[in-house]
């Protein structure tokens, strides 16, 4: 499958790497890659989960940089910059979010995502957020857990959007974090898309205070009003 691989040379593009800084990740066991006839091979997909985990490990301007080289890589491609103001409808935000569990806060976000007309087939979307909450929480510290699924789901969606939710109160949701209270789930189509949107997300949740006035928000429109300030300032 030839379209599933990265090459160095094309990595390095990619990421707007060195090849030799590529090279030196991937001999360190830093990258996930593997040697065919000598040569290094990266996996598309586990390249994108290696980024996703970046992401959300890293600070303001770890996550501005990464943002830059997606950024560059889509406008090779002519793609708009990303923008979560505009990914996030009104329709797809709950405050409050009516749930007091985990299972239940995976369902009411997928509902809500469905409101929007854009999700096609919520029980399958429900089901492969529930999969990949159980390899790995997307609770963070904070108390904000970004949903998703493992792999983008084209064939559900109309379009890439994002969905909010805010609990009343803290719900127990990753095993290894406090409680979590602000949901996020993000609809993506394809793996670039969600990782801007997931960079772009990450950078607007470390601005300082931003969390903090979003548990504040009183309605749906205090809240989306946030994002479109916090954006036009960054």
């Amino acid at each position: 499958m030839p379209h599933s691989d990265f090459d160095l040379q094309e990595l390095a593009r990619y990421l707007h790497f060195a090849p030799q800084q590529v090279s030196k990740l991937a001999d360190r066991g830093q990258l996930p890659g593997r040697k065919v006839g000598g040569e290094w091979k990266f996996s598309k997909a586990d390249i994108h989960h290696w980024l996703e985990r970046r992401i959300g490990l890293s600070d303001e301007e770890e996550l501005l940089k990464v943002e830059g080289a997606l950024s560059r890589s889509a406008t090779v491609q002519q793609e708009q910059d990303i923008s979560i103001f505009d990914l996030l409808p009104l329709e797809a935000i709950a405050v409050p979010l009516p749930a007091r569990t985990r299972s239940s806060v995976i369902g009411s976000m997928v509902n809500l995502a469905s409101q929007t007309g854009w999700l096609w087939d919520p029980q399958a979307m429900a089901e492969a957020v529930r999969f990949r909450e159980d390899m790995h929480s997307t609770a963070l510290t904070n108390g904000v857990a970004l949903l998703h699924p493992r792999r983008p789901l084209p064939k559900i969606l109309a379009q890439e959007f994002v969905a909010l939710g805010v609990t009343s109160s803290g719900i127990p949701f990753g095993a290894d974090v406090p409680m979590t209270d602000v949901f996020f789930l993000i609809a993506s189509t394809e793996d670039r898309g969600h990782l801007r949107t997931l960079a772009r997300l990450s950078r607007i949740l470390t601005t300082p205070g931003f969390v903090e006035a979003l548990r504040e928000a009183t309605d749906a429109k205090a809240a989306r009003q946030l994002f479109m300030d916090t954006e036009e300032k960054m």
